[in-house]
């Protein structure tokens, strides 16, 4: 899908300025949240196997539960930490025809995992050792590694702390 250009581009851009005007507002005149964060983002895979061991040897992400999918016998329903009692999940539904990842509405586009500057620079050597294909600093965005996982989901390890966006706060 080609990217918006001329005129296309400046209504794209006024229209998420008008956005920003009329629906952010300063911190001090929000409203705290009513959630206290992320539980699990629940993702599906293909290969439950495959994608522990992307998740678990590549990345570092301990699995911490394997359990059976309570909605769908013979389905697993399966957990890492991704840090900050935080969990990404993912649930595998055998006997269905999984196509290929795309960029849809209601896709995952990437999921972001701040990652300390320790953990960025393992990962990229680790990364570079295996032979594994990323998107990363060279490409003007320094502080992010992006990667596929086995199932085609994006994952982004951003080197920044929780909560903050390139250098600013946002909560």
């Amino acid at each position: 899908m080609p990217a918006p250009e001329g005129s296309e581009l400046e209504k794209v851009r006024h229209r998420r300025a008008e956005l920003r005007e009329r629906y952010l507002k300063p911190a001090d005149q929000r409203p705290p949240t009513r959630a206290q964060g992320v539980h699990h983002a629940a993702l599906i895979c293909r290969d439950v196997e495959e994608t522990i061991r992307f998740y678990q040897d590549t990345l570092g992400f301990p699995l911490v539960e394997l359990v059976e999918n309570r909605d769908y016998p013979g389905s697993s329903h399966f957990f890492f930490d991704i840090g900050n009692r935080n969990l990404l999940g993912f649930f595998d539904f055998p006997g269905h025809e999984h196509p290929d990842w795309q960029e849809t509405i209601g896709g995952v586009q990437h999921i972001a995992l701040s990652v300390s500057p320790e953990a960025f620079a393992r990962a990229k050597q680790l990364f570079d050792e295996r032979g594994i294909e990323y998107l990363g600093p060279d490409r003007g965005v320094e502080d992010s590694l992006y990667i596929r996982d086995p199932n085609g989901v994006g994952v982004e390890l951003y080197r920044e702390e929780l909560g903050v966006f390139e250098g600013v706060r946002l909560v």
